[in-house]
């Protein structure tokens, strides 16, 4: 996830880097596709690979279309709307987690 993080920082940041699109994108993969299968902890391995990566394109989709349609568009606002999102989406199952161990 550090690498992930370098590239939210170098887009966020604004810095020229030989390394800033290609961490950005990974960011841009990972940080949903990470919410998303901890969202799935009974699902097997594979099918919580698959549904993450194809559930991060499809959040990466819906919030470049909102942002052109609110003719908002920028890389850092973007990755600003992902980083929150992702954020805001893991905190669910952590959540949901520390809620049963205090049942038990």
């Amino acid at each position: 996830m550090g690498v992930a993080g370098a590239g939210a920082v170098l887009a966020l940041a604004d810095l020229n880097s030989p390394l800033r699109a290609p961490l950005t994108l990974f960011f841009l993969l990972v940080a949903p596709g990470a919410a998303i299968a901890a969202a799935l902890p009974g699902v097997d391995p594979l099918s919580r690979a698959v549904v993450a990566l194809l559930g991060s394109v499809t959040v990466n989709l819906l919030v470049a279309q909102v942002l052109i349609a609110t003719q908002n568009w920028s890389v850092r606002g973007g990755v600003a709307a992902i980083a929150v999102l992702s954020s805001l989406s893991l905190l669910v199952p952590l959540l949901r987690h520390q809620s049963d161990h205090e049942r038990r």
